[in-house]
């Protein structure tokens, strides 16, 4: 967003509210002098609120001349705002080994079975072993 949209819109927000405020002081003369009394502190408090919600607004973000958002200008700043960014891709990567290598040792202990197994391991790529395995596997459970 550039400055002049900012501008724009905090100019559109201001004649907003002053229309507001006039249409509000415009109907005031009908109501009793209680109920202005309580409108009038009620506009005061929320002016309050308003000038309490700017003073706290954050830090703008700046664009440097590279293009990239800076949070102030000091090099503490830029580094700071890399350093989770380092700390996630370096995590990522390290959890991307650790599931390849449990990939590995799982597929390792497979083949070792299947090697060190008393049957080829051409039977188990056979029909007919399946269906020997299903209905012996049905015939064990009753």
């Amino acid at each position: 967003m550039n400055t002049t949209q900012t501008a724009s819109s905090a100019a559109l927000e201001e004649r907003f509210g002053r229309q507001v405020a006039a249409r509000l002081t415009a109907g005031n003369g009908e109501l009793s002098h209680e109920v202005g009394e309580r409108l009038r502190a009620a506009r005061v408090q929320a002016v309050a609120r308003r000038k309490v919600a700017q003073q706290l607004r954050p830090a703008p973000v700046v664009l440097s001349r590279g293009g990239t958002a800076v949070l102030g200008g000091s090099w503490w700043t830029r580094i700071g705002s890399v350093i989770p960014l380092v700390a996630l891709v370096a995590g990522l990567v390290a959890i991307s080994v650790m599931q390849e290598d449990n990939r590995t040792n799982e597929l390792a202990a497979i083949d070792s079975a299947l090697l060190t197994d008393d049957l080829p391991p051409a039977a188990y790529t056979d029909p007919g072993f399946a269906q020997f395995l299903k209905t012996s596997d049905d015939s064990s459970e009753r």
